[in-house]
């Protein structure tokens, strides 16, 4: 049994829960969120616990135990208090604007970069260098927020290009003078 597949998950006040056996949905206060399930999987609630448990326990099934655990968890916790990425741009000229649902990005470039938002992801900008992101579902926010940074991925030398908040750039020397 997997150590974090057999972990409870405490439901708050605000979710409501309906799952079957082939697919669950939450319903919160920033959004619903919906998933496939395996049939395999199966989920007990009693007492705002959510538990998840396998009708069988071959190698295959059991690794998916923690994984979709830990799917639901995120689940229950993104349509109650929201996920939260922080971007920060750093680079002489690098800017960042919401205009239509889209976001405008000059990165040194000698055009503009615009990148449409999805529905379900919040977007504020921060002094022209910090993006804030929120989304409740989490997998779509990791990736609407790496397909930003990989219009400039920092780079080792100056310390230049699309930052996580906090994200430590390990800088290289550069070429020494003889």
């Amino acid at each position: 049994m997997s150590r974090i597949g057999k972990l409870p998950i405490t439901i708050p006040e605000n979710v409501d829960i309906n799952y079957n056996d082939s697919e669950i949905t939450v319903k919160g206060k920033f959004g619903t969120l919906q998933t496939q399930i395996p049939t395999v999987i199966k989920i007990t609630e009693s007492d705002n616990i959510l538990t998840v448990g396998l009708s069988e326990q071959t190698r295959s099934v059991r690794a998916l135990h923690g994984l979709y655990r830990t799917l639901i968890n995120n689940m229950v916790i993104g349509v109650s208090e929201q996920f939260e990425i922080i971007l920060e741009l750093k680079g002489v000229g690098y800017r960042a604007a919401v205009q239509n649902n889209e976001i405008i990005l000059n990165l040194g470039y000698s055009h503009p970069v615009n990148i449409k938002i999805p529905n379900i992801i919040s977007v504020e900008v921060v002094q022209n260098t910090t993006i804030n992101l929120k989304s409740c579902d989490k997998e779509l926010l990791g990736l609407f927020a790496a397909n930003i940074r990989a219009w400039r991925q920092p780079e080792p030398y100056k310390g230049k290009g699309i930052l996580y908040k906090g994200e430590q750039i390990i800088r290289k020397a550069g070429k020494s003078a003889k």
